[in-house]
C-alpha cells in the first residue's frame, strides 16, 4: 500500500482552519479592514476605539479598565507582569501546560523569582494545593498567582474562581492574574465576580480577529499597585496609556485596521449574545469529545485532559500511542485534505494533535474536520474506533434539536 502523500494539493474549496489559533476570520471582519487609514485624531475612529474598549470590558465582565496593545498573547503577558511584578518578587505559577509554564518563564526573564506548582499537564490546577502553599507564606512574599484558565497546549481548563477562594481563605494579599487567551469568548469568565485583578487575552482566538491585538483587563487594586510599583516599563505602562492624549492609548500610532476588524467581531459577538456563544462552543466541543471517545476505543488515541469536566470548550488535544507519528496525521490532513489542525507542543510534540473549535465555527465545519481526521487516521494506518463522526452527529442532533439516537429506542 503506498504511503499517503503530504504534498500540497490544489485547493478546490476553502481550507478548514481548525487550529487553536489563529482561528477563522469572518468575511465581514476581513472586509471591515478594507478601507483607507485615517488621521490619528479622527473623531469617528476615536469614538469607535472607545466603544471597543467598553465592549471588551463587558466581555471580561469587569468594571475595570481595558488596555489594548499592538502585540500577541506574549505581549499581553509581559504587559501584565511589567506593571505589577518587580525584580525579585516571588510569583506562584500553577502549571497545567506549555503556556502556564511559559508565562512563568517570562516572569523569570523580567527578574521575578518564580515558584512553579508542577502537574502532569493532564489535569487542572489543584486549588487545595495552592491554598496550602499560600498558607506556608505568612510573610506574604508571594506577589501574584498566575492562573491560566485554558492552556491551549493541553486543552485543560482550570477553575480560576477557586484560586480566589484559596487566596481569601488564608487572607493572602497576592494578586490573582488570569490568562484567558484561549477561553475569552468561548468559556464563561467573570473577572470581577471571581476577584481577578488582571486578565490577559488576545484577538486571534474566539474573538475572530486577525492576530496582532493584545488586551489587559485591570482591576482597581492592580491599578493602584501599578502606580506604586517601582518596575521599569515604558511601552507596556498602564499609566502612560491613561493620559489625556488619544494616541497614548496605544503609546503611539494605533493599529487602525485591526481595531476596525475588532469592532466588527465584537458586533458579531454581542449580536449572538454571550450565553449563546458559550453554548455554541460547549455544543461543538461535546461533539468533538464524542468523536474522540469513539476513536479511542481501538487503544491508539486518547484525550490529554483526563477529567471530562476539565476538557476545554475551545480546543481538544488528542494523544497518540507510542510508535505513532501524530505529525504525519496532521500534515496529511493539512496538505492533502485542506484541514489544518494544531500540533503537539512541548512534551507532546509529535505525540498529539489538537482540534480547535473556537471562534467563527459551526456544526458543518466541525463535522467536516472530524471526517477528515478519520480519513487521515485511516490513510496513516492508525487504529481508531469506527463511528466517531456518527457520534458527533448524534451529539449535535441531541443538543440542537433534542433528537435522540434511534438505537436508544426513541421515536
Amino acid at each position: 500500500m503506498p504511503h499517503p502523500t503530504t504534498n500540497p494539493a490544489p485547493m478546490r474549496g476553502r481550507n478548514f482552519l481548525m487550529t487553536p489559533g489563529p482561528t477563522n476570520v469572518p468575511d465581514c471582519v476581513l472586509a471591515a479592514m478594507h478601507r483607507p487609514a485615517v488621521d490619528l485624531t479622527d473623531t469617528d475612529f476615536k469614538t469607535l476605539t472607545h466603544s471597543c474598549l467598553d465592549d471588551l470590558a463587558k466581555l471580561f465582565k469587569t468594571r475595570g479598565r481595558v488596555f489594548l496593545y499592538a502585540a500577541n498573547g506574549h505581549g499581553a503577558w509581559e504587559a501584565a507582569l511589567a506593571n505589577v511584578i518587580g525584580e525579585g518578587d516571588l510569583v506562584l505559577a500553577p502549571s497545567t501546560g506549555v503556556f502556564s509554564w511559559a508565562w512563568g518563564e517570562l516572569a523569570k526573564d523580567l527578574g521575578a523569582e518564580v515558584e512553579e506548582l508542577p502537574s502532569d499537564w493532564r489535569s487542572g490546577f489543584d486549588s487545595a494545593r495552592i491554598e496550602e502553599r499560600l498558607r506556608a507564606d505568612p510573610g506574604h512574599r508571594i506577589r501574584a498567582v498566575l492562573a491560566v484558565q485554558t492552556d491551549t497546549a493541553t486543552s485543560v481548563t482550570s477553575d480560576v474562581a477557586a484560586v480566589r477562594r484559596a487566596l481569601d481563605a488564608c487572607g493572602h494579599p497576592a494578586l490573582l492574574m488570569a490568562d484567558v487567551v484561549a477561553s475569552l469568548g468561548s468559556t464563561d469568565f467573570r473577572m470581577d465576580d471571581w476577584g481577578v485583578d488582571v486578565a490577559v487575552a488576545g484577538s486571534q482566538k474566539a474573538l475572530m480577529t486577525p492576530p496582532g491585538l493584545a488586551f489587559n483587563a485591570v482591576g482597581a487594586r492592580a491599578l493602584r499597585e501599578s502606580r506604586a510599583a517601582g518596575t521599569r516599563r515604558a511601552y507596556w505602562d498602564w499609566r502612560q496609556r491613561m493620559g489625556k492624549e488619544f494616541y497614548m492609548l496605544f503609546c503611539g500610532t494605533p493599529p487602525e485596521h485591526l481595531i476596525w476588524a475588532l469592532r466588527e467581531a465584537l458586533d458579531m459577538i454581542f449580536e449572538e449574545g454571550l450565553d449563546a456563544m458559550f453554548a455554541r462552543h460547549r455544543r461543538l466541543a461535546r461533539a468533538v469529545h464524542a468523536a474522540v471517545e469513539v476513536w479511542g476505543q481501538a487503544g491508539a488515541l486518547e484525550f490529554n485532559a483526563v477529567n471530562p469536566a476539565e476538557r476545554a470548550d475551545s480546543v481538544t488535544t488528542v494523544r497518540v500511542a507510542d510508535g505513532i507519528d501524530a505529525d504525519r496525521v496532521r500534515l496529511l490532513a493539512r496538505d492533502g485534505l485542506d484541514v489544518s489542525l494544531g500540533g503537539g507542543l512541548g512534551p507532546l510534540e509529535g505525540k498529539a494533535f489538537r482540534i480547535g473549535h473556537m471562534g467563527w465555527v459551526n456544526e458543518p465545519m466541525v463535522l467536516g474536520a472530524l471526517g477528515v481526521v478519520e480519513m487521515a487516521l485511516k490513510a496513516c494506518g492508525v487504529p481508531y474506533g469506527k463511528g466517531g463522526v456518527t457520534a458527533a452527529v448524534d451529539s449535535l442532533a441531541a443538543a440542537r434539536f433534542g433528537v435522540a439516537d434511534p438505537a436508544d429506542g426513541a421515536a
